[in-house]
């Protein structure tokens, strides 16, 4: 790699992204081309950067004919437009290379500040190799990679927030895991060990001139903080490193940082130990991805009473969304288009860029002392492989998946079974060749607006639902999601398709494929028989349903989780904490039955039943005088039973419903309830 010293500053005035500045010293000294990143890092020669390209200044000025960006109001000059890339360096010495909108290659970091990123976010873990020097993989972050990307971002102009994770690897709300080299220690020798530790690494980076403007104690610290879980010791580990926070960078702001906002008294309950204990902060921040974490109404609120009650400016820390639902390094995505992750975006590159639009704007107009945004990881495309094995032979050399196997001697549980290379490489700004997406403007789009001609987007899907003895149209339009994150319906023309085929094979379901908008359409259709029970699948909650608790029971409502749910999003819930207390009916009155005869369905599943009495019956003129046995086994285990064959007169009350009993394994017991049919039968 070309190494030569450049006396270059890129001031850029935060979102205005007028260059106010530049100039470029010529230099004689020749650089040693073998010298080492540590030989590097402590060179008398202060301005020597590592890097293989001569940096080209050039207005950065932002404009897009087809991003369409609605204005963020009230939108501050110092308002912090973040991006997390620390696995960059891994993936540079794999051979991953990025480049501008021209398709130059260019420094990654100066790509993004010409886009608008004003900080730059890295992870730092205490020491992430084995005994042997091998790297655990995310990038190997340890506070020599701290100071590298440290020093590319001050040159691009850009500030740093240091990311101490006080583990050797990840920490979140699942673990939080000690050093090696701090494991066996008592609490007072830990707090000392963290304290040296944060003042010697942010040391490193003062040495470097590397432009520190943020610093996190802890990452993702719910209740938890490199293995400790008492709340003092949590404090006692946090004001160790806030202390030296303050005496190597007074003017650097002290973060804390939790995730989970959907959890809506979690963050109150941190707050509040933080103020008794009187850590020393400025930031409390969160992450939110919008996969997992609530609205942003309910993220606003609960950051808005941290605010309220303890003065503390409040930030995202770490959000992102997916461009595309495809895997580009072979090893699949933490999202995808799985039916199990509600997404309130089309997965395409204007859905990504109106997502982080939308959280921007919750931030600056929604929370009383938002100070910003930073995308997690929006640089970590795919290794540079071809195939997987090309990629894995990377992701064990050089860092760059999510976790090596070298990891499973430090955390065995997880890394250890699960490594392999990057689940977000399709939430990234970059395509898989180091291309940017027009939605990487973003972020310099956001203080002025881009209005382009609004178009669709995405097409949704249309369901349909045919009895086998009725007809079969499919509508003329379509729901479209448009550029500005509207709905709109749009003209749609479908293939052509056998009415009678689909009509006479049984119940089956079809893709029936269609063109609007430009783009191509799906409408799935499902051939059944027809239900005579309304609000069949609890869609529309507890409407038609009669339950009926027999016990005095915790919980018996619908609710609206569609991982839990057979179809739909909805479904009926039970649980009781207490054992024997499991005891209830739910049941629907049939109305307007014709003679006739009939079968009637239902499903059922949940976990920790212990004894159990559960059937579903039918019931004419309020006796019972049909059953069928259910059993519950284990979650995700629907029993699915059918009383079959009975028949009505057309005139007597019917109705049908399941009674549920169980005393519970130890503390009770919890269920699920989905797809009531009741259906003719010849």
């Amino acid at each position: 790699m070309k190494r030569i010293k450049i006396g270059l500053m890129l001031i850029l005035m935060l979102m205005t992204f007028m260059l106010v500045g530049c100039k470029e010293e010529a230099d004689d000294t020749e650089v040693n081309d073998s010298l080492t990143n540590d030989e590097l890092q402590n060179s008398d020669i202060e301005e020597k950067v590592v890097e293989r390209w001569k940096p080209e200044l050039k207005s950065p000025d932002i404009s897009s004919d087809s991003l369409y960006v609605t204005k963020v109001n009230n939108l501050n000059d110092d308002f912090i437009f973040g991006m997390d890339v620390s696995s960059v360096l891994s993936l540079e010495n794999g051979g991953v290379k990025y480049y501008d909108f021209d398709g130059k290659e260019t420094d990654l970091f100066q790509v993004l500040a010409l886009n608008g990123v004003n900080y730059i976010r890295v992870r730092v873990w205490n020491d992430p190799f084995d005994a042997n020097g091998n790297g655990y993989g995310g990038g190997n972050c340890d506070i020599n990679t701290a100071v590298e990307i440290g020093k590319r971002a001050t040159k691009a102009g850009q500030k740093l927030l240091v990311d101490f994770h006080y583990s050797d690897f990840w920490a979140d709300p699942a673990k939080q895991m000690v050093p090696k080299a701090w494991q066996g220690m008592v609490i007072d020798d830990k707090v000392e060990a963290l304290y040296q530790y944060t003042k010697e690494s942010l040391q490193k980076l003062k040495d470097a001139n590397v432009d520190v403007g943020m610093v996190q104690v802890g990452n993702e610290s719910n209740g938890m903080l490199c293995g400790e879980k008492i709340w003092m010791n949590i404090y006692k580990l946090m004001d160790a490193g806030s202390r030296a926070i303050r005496e190597v960078y007074p003017g650097a702001l002290v973060a804390v940082h939790f995730a989970n906002p959907e959890k809506v008294t979690n963050y109150a309950d941190y707050a509040k130990k933080l103020n008794y204990y009187s850590l020393d902060y400025d930031v409390f921040a969160s992450s939110y991805y919008p996969y997992w974490h609530g609205t942003l109404e309910n993220l606003a609120a609960v950051l808005n009473d941290v605010t309220d009650k303890y003065g503390k400016k409040v930030m995202v820390a770490e959000t992102s969304y997916a461009y595309t639902p495809l895997d580009t390094d072979f090893y699949g995505n933490t999202i995808s288009d799985s039916g199990a992750i509600v997404k309130n975006y089309p997965m395409t590159v204007q859905g990504q860029a109106n997502c982080l639009r939308d959280v921007v704007n919750t931030v600056v107009n929604d929370m009383k002392a938002g100070i910003g945004v930073f995308y997690w990881e929006g640089a970590w495309i795919s290794a540079g492989g071809s195939t997987y094995e090309e990629n894995a032979a990377k992701w064990e050399k050089y860092g760059s998946g999510w976790a090596a196997s070298y990891a499973k001697g430090y955390d065995p549980k997880d890394a250890g079974q699960y490594y392999g290379g990057c689940a977000c490489d399709n939430q990234t700004f970059f395509d898989q060749y180091g291309k940017p997406l027009e939605s990487l403007k973003v972020f310099g789009l956001m203080k002025k607006g881009n209005v382009v001609e609004v178009k669709p987007d995405a097409i949704a899907d249309t369901l349909l639902e045919f009895d086998l003895n009725g007809d079969i149209y499919l509508p003329d339009t379509v729901n479209a999601v448009m550029t500005d994150n509207s709905k709109r319906e749009v003209a749609v023309t479908w293939q052509k398709i056998d009415k009678n085929v689909m009509k006479s094979s049984g119940p089956k379901k079809y893709d029936v494929l269609g063109e609007a908008g430009g783009m191509t359409a799906h409408a799935y259709v499902n051939m059944v028989e027809f239900n005579f029970l309304k609000n069949h699948s609890f869609e529309e909650g507890e409407n038609n349903w009669v339950a009926v608790a027999n016990k005095k029971m915790d919980e018996l409502y619908c609710e609206d989780k569609k991982t839990d749910s057979l179809t739909g999003t909805k479904h009926y819930h039970f649980w009781s904490g207490a054992s024997d207390t499991v005891d209830f009916t739910l049941e629907q009155e049939v109305e307007n039955l014709p003679a006739g005869k009939y079968k009637y369905t239902i499903s059922i599943m949940g976990g920790d039943t212990g004894e159990q009495e559960i059937y579903s019956y039918v019931k004419i003129n309020d006796e019972i005088v049909l059953t069928k046995n259910l059993k519950i086994t284990s979650y995700g285990e629907w029993d699915t039973q059918v009383i079959e064959g009975f028949e009505y007169n057309g005139t007597d009350k019917i109705a049908v419903g399941i009674y549920v009993k169980c005393k519970g394994a130890g503390n009770g017991a919890w269920g699920k309830i989905d797809d009531a049919l009741l259906n003719s039968m010849k």
